[in-house]
Order: structure tokens, then C-alpha cells, then sequence
């Protein structure tokens, strides 16, 4: 597939997520196989574009592929600018967000809350488009709730404003995150656009990749929340569609090596004070995906987070988890062999 000249060397993407696909997720999602990873959500409001956490969103390398960056914002001059500032930078894609359904962005008027309007949709693109000279791409919801889906007419809009690609996740912002993705929806916005569509929500397997492709007629998928815990996912889905066949997970200690070289970029990035405490939601995710993997035991899972969360520091998170690649496969993962032994203990008593 192709968004304007660029080319993704595949179809299977990871989806922004403000506060979690930082640089060192995003290098290491596309070091095992994701086609693109779109950076973390910028507000459009270049008065903030010094503070530590935008310059922090910024930040790309030639590890993360192709450098998409999204930007949030509801004044069509002020997403004009942030983008040729973007642009400037470095940027060779603008992705411009209309489907976060978090309450602090759409009290703004942004993000998801920008599908009731749909004029100020089309003033947004059209000057977002004009301003930069790398292509333009959007995300959105199916509509703002279910008695609103204005999906395909929000897409017609943005190709008619020359927006190169679109994203769609299938659910409505007054949705959020809660039921099903509407696939049928999706496929209607397929077939009222003939720019490339993504579709997003709740893919979190190669057997789904294919089915929600061949239900909507999407010219790709986006993993988001999945990927959590699972970074080789969006690879693994990938590489399945391209053979044809199935990928199974990586071993267990493979997916314990990921995470190893993970956490210790996340130290690397946000330094010894903010790594650790950053690091900690991502080994929760981790081990919450080897227990899904029925790889770990439920009391493992608990004090394993638990042990993790009380480490202070990164050599201290490092250390532990070599020790945990020491022990080898199984339940006992997450506990050192102490601790195993007390757990075993009192669910025997």
C-alpha cells in the first residue's frame, strides 16, 4: 500500500496511545515487524510544543520507521501550523486526530468531539492539507454515538480535502471502549472512499487481522491495545498475512527477552527517575499477557506486579528480570523461587 509517495513495508500498524507508544515502543514494535507506529497524540497548541512531555513526543529515530505524528487540536489555523511545525522537524506524515473519545480532550471540542461538526471538519483538513508538503492522514470513530454514525460522510470529506489515509476504530466516541467493534460500519466507509482505510478496534489476533479484512475490504488493520505486553503482535499478524498461513506466539523466553530490551530502552529514554515507574505498567501488561497465554498462574500474576511495582530503581528492575530469565519457562516466572514457595504454601493451606 502506499499513503501519498510513502510505502509502509506492510499493512499492519500500531495504533497511537497517548502515554504508552513512546519512541522505545514504537522502535521495537517496528524492529519486529509492524509496518508503520504512529507517534504518541501532540496537542496543536504550539505554545506547549517546549514542555518536556511534547518534546518528549517528538523525539523519533530511524529504528521507528516512518515518523507519523498525530496532532489534537479544534482551530483549523492552529492544526495548520502545528503541522508545518511538525513538518519542519522532520515529519513525513501528519496524522491528525478525530477519534480520541477521552473526556479532557472532547470538553475542548477535539479529537472524537470534532464529528459532530462536520464544516469544521473539512475547514480543519482543508488547512492542515494546504499547509504541509508530506501527506496528510486521519483518524476517527464510526460517529459520535450510535443513533449519530456520520463515519462516511466525515471520510468523504477528508478525501475530498485530500487527506492520503484514513483510520477508522470501530466504535462511536459516546462508546468509548466498551462493546464490540461496529466492522459493518467500517465496510460502508470503505466503500465510500476510494483513499486507503485502516480499520482499528479489538484486533488482537492473526484469525481476527484476517476476518475483520475480509468483512470491511480495509486496506490494512491497526493494533492498539493488544499490543500491550505483546509488542512482536502487530509483527506477528504481518507476517501471517503475507505467508499465508499462521504465526504462532514466541516462546516464552523469547517474549521475556522482548521485554528485557523494553524495559531497558524505557530506562534509557525517560532516565532513572520517571523509567522505572513508567516500566511498571508495561511489565503489568506483560504479565498480564503471559496469563492470557496461560503461561502464568494467577497468583504469579498478582505477586509478580506486586514484586515489581515495590523496585525503585533500574538497576534493581533490570536485575529482576534477568533473574526471572534465569528461572526458565512456567508459572513460576513472575515470583523468585522464595517467594513461589510462600505462594504455593498458602494456597495449599
Amino acid at each position: 500500500m502506499h499513503i501519498g509517495g510513502l510505502k509502509p513495508c506492510n499493512n499492519v500498524f500500531l495504533a497511537p496511545m497517548a502515554g504508552v507508544t513512546d519512541l522505545p515502543m514504537r522502535e521495537l514494535a517496528i524492529e519486529l515487524g509492524a509496518g508503520l507506529a504512529v507517534g504518541e497524540m501532540q496537542t496543536a497548541d504550539l505554545r506547549l510544543a517546549q514542555s518536556h512531555k511534547t518534546q518528549q513526543r517528538q523525539r523519533h529515530s530511524e529504528s521507528a520507521g516512518i515518523r507519523s505524528v498525530q496532532i489534537v487540536g479544534y482551530d483549523p489555523q492552529q492544526l495548520a501550523e502545528a503541522a508545518q511545525f511538525n513538518a519542519d522537524l522532520g515529519a513525513e506524515m501528519i496524522d491528525i486526530n478525530m477519534g480520541c473519545p477521552a473526556k479532557k480532550v472532547c470538553r475542548r471540542a477535539a479529537g472524537s468531539a470534532l464529528l459532530a461538526d462536520e464544516p469544521l471538519v473539512g475547514r480543519i483538513l482543508e488547512a492542515v492539507v494546504n499547509a504541509v508538503d508530506v501527506p496528510v492522514t486521519l483518524k476517527i470513530r464510526t460517529g459520535t454515538d450510535p443513533v449519530n454514525r456520520n463515519g462516511a460522510t466525515i471520510a468523504r470529506i477528508a478525501e475530498q480535502a485530500g487527506v492520503q489515509m484514513l483510520t477508522v476504530h470501530g466504535r462511536t466516541r459516546a462508546d468509548r471502549f466498551l462493546g464490540r467493534a461496529e466492522y459493518d460500519t467500517i465496510a460502508k466507509i470503505v466503500a465510500a472512499v476510494s483513499i486507503p482505510v485502516i480499520a482499528n478496534g479489538d484486533i488482537d489476533s492473526t484469525d481476527k487481522a484476517r476476518a475483520v479484512l475480509e468483512q470491511t475490504g480495509a486496506t490494512g488493520v491497526m493494533v492498539g491495545r493488544a499490543a500491550q505486553g505483546t509488542l512482536w503482535l502487530p509483527g506477528a499478524i504481518a507476517r501471517a498475512i503475507a505467508a499465508g498461513g499462521d504465526v504462532a506466539a514466541p516462546s516464552f523466553s523469547e517474549q521475556l527477552r522482548i521485554h528485557q530490551r523494553h524495559v531497558a530502552r524505557l530506562h534509557d529514554f525517560h532516565g532513572d527517575h520517571m523509567g522505572p515507574r513508567i516500566a511498571r505498567k508495561h511489565h503489568a501488561w506483560f504479565l498480564q499477557s503471559l496469563a492470557s497465554q496461560a503461561l502464568l498462574c494467577t497468583t504469579a500474576l498478582r505477586d509478580g506486579r506486586q514484586t515489581f511495582n515495590a523496585l525503585e530503581s533500574s538497576e534493581a528492575q533490570i536485575q529482576h528480570l534477568a533473574a526471572l530469565a534465569e528461572q526458565g519457562s512456567g508459572p513460576r516466572l513472575a515470583l523468585p523461587a522464595a517467594q513461589q514457595r510462600r505462594s504455593e504454601a498458602q494456597l495449599a493451606a
